[in-house]
This record gives structure tokens, sequence and C-alpha cells, in this order.
């Protein structure tokens, strides 16, 4: 016998289900009515961004459904639903794909905590040290598990930062000498932080992800308020001017971030290669 007072209609909220509702909540305050077409005549609006009934009618599902989604409830929405709730909202081509991740409903378990490889295969070392940039290996953790030696003098000198500190995340937003080289820090930072929220959504309930945020949006307010924009990016290209602390000199680079061809997906090489003065200004 069901003593549950919602009997059937009780559904069950998982960690994917929470982290979409939340991904949903945060793309729909972010949009004005003025920004999707519609006019408003009942004067000063106390809700920040869209409402949901105008999310609801613009994606052409009912309130209840949309409310639902955003609550985190566990429903099989199609993905011709998300697709039109995707349009409504105005998602970047990332934020589609992270949005269609998170409602993969062949992955509606959350997934393991992410394993830390104890060692980079000895070739993926061989291969950055032979190259004359700047580059490391690391994981989605943003974990630094190997760099040349162009890395640790151009970036940080790793080799003195212990390794249980030696996470871009964390160096990015604590270590001031790393600050003190990166001369679009602000820029970079952003991008940093929205590739990150993509894992951190990604591997939802892992405690290093969990213990992570909450050390930095309490260490660093600017942490803090680009965590809070919830934006979301994927890894791409990405562009990162360097100085060095004893030379006086710029350096623009394209940080190029390639696969672990070894058998491990989550692991990846970052080669950084200098921008030609002609195109240093795109």
């Amino acid at each position: 016998m069901n003593n549950n007072p919602d009997g059937d209609h009780k559904m069950l909220v998982s960690h994917k289900a929470k982290t979409l509702g939340a991904f949903l909540k945060s793309r729909r305050e972010r949009l004005s009515p003025k920004d999707v077409g519609l006019s408003i005549h009942n004067g000063q609006r106390k809700t920040p961004g869209l409402r949901r009934e105008e999310v609801s009618l613009l994606a052409g599902v009912s309130v209840t459904y949309y409310t639902w989604l955003e609550q985190g409830r566990e429903l099989t929405a199609s993905r011709e639903v998300m697709q039109s709730i995707a349009e409504a909202l105005q998602l970047s081509a990332d934020e589609k794909n992270h949005l269609f991740e998170l409602w993969n409903p062949h992955t509606s378990n959350p997934p393991l905590p992410l394993a830390a490889p104890d060692f980079v295969n000895p070739q993926m070392q061989l291969i950055i040290d032979q190259i004359e940039y700047p580059s490391y290996i690391t994981n989605e953790r943003s974990e630094i598990l190997a760099w040349n030696e162009a890395a640790g003098e151009m970036i940080a000198d790793f080799a003195s930062i212990a390794a249980e500190d030696r996470y871009f995340i964390r160096l990015l937003f604590n270590n001031m000498d790393i600050r003190r080289r990166i001369v679009n820090i602000e820029e970079f930072s952003s991008y940093a932080v929205s590739v990150f929220r993509t894992y951190y959504d990604k591997h939802k309930g892992d405690p290093w992800y969990e213990e992570t945020v909450k050390e930095l949006t309490g260490s660093s307010r600017e942490f803090n308020q680009i965590w809070k924009s919830y934006d979301i990016q994927l890894k791409k290209v990405q562009r990162i001017t360097l100085q060095s602390l004893d030379i006086p000199k710029y350096v623009t680079y394209d940080i190029n971030s390639l696969l672990d061809l070894s058998g491990s997906p989550d692991i990846h090489i970052c080669v950084y290669t200098p921008v030609l003065e002609g195109n240093a200004d795109r």
C-alpha cells in the first residue's frame, strides 16, 4: 500500500536533473522580455529575467512541465522539447551542447567520481618535451600532470608547487605569480571558470569538485562573481598574453587543447603556440 500523499506522481530528483534545472533557471534569469520580443504592460517586475510562464509560452510547453524541469524533477522530456526550450532561452552552441549532456536520458545516473591517473604515459611526456613552446598535460580537474621546460619558465614553476596544489583552476586565483604573468587575466579567468563549470556539472556530486568550488567561492571574490553567472564554454582555442617576470616582454599565445590519444579521454595536452604579429589583434 502506498502511503505517500503524492502517490505515483512523486518524482525522484537526481544530481543530473537538479543540475539541469539550475542551469535552465540561470539562463532564464539572464534574459529580459525585450530580448525575446515580448511586450510588458504590467509595470515594474519583481522577477529577474523572464518568468517561467514566458519561457513556456516561447517553447510551446506547459507552465507546469517547464516548472518541474527547473525544480529538478525526473522527466522524460523529448529531444524536440529540449530543443524548443534551448531556442526559447537563446542558448549558445556550447550552452546547447551542455543542456543536452545534462538531459541525455541514457546517462541519468550520477557519474562516478573522477579518478585522477597516478601517472602520465611517458611517451606523452617525451612529446611535450620536444615542443619549444609552453605545453602541459592536464585532466578535467585542471590538474597539471606533466609540463615541459617552457611551461615552467613562462607559466609557473610547477616543480616548486606541491602536487596536491597543482590544479590550474586553483592556481589561477590563488597564485599571485601566475596572476602577474597573465596580462589578460580577467578575460582568461572568465573563460577558465566557464570551462571548469562544464566539468563541474558533468561530475555533479563528486566531492573534489564540491570542495574546490566551496574553497574558491570563499577565498576569491572574482571566482565567486564569475561562478554565479553560470557561464558555460567548451574547451577551444583560447588566446592568452603572458609576461615573463624576468624580462619585460609580452608574448601572446593561442592555447590548443589536444586529446591524449593513449586511451584516456579526460586527459588533454595543452600547447601554447605564439601568435604572429599580424594576427595578434584577432
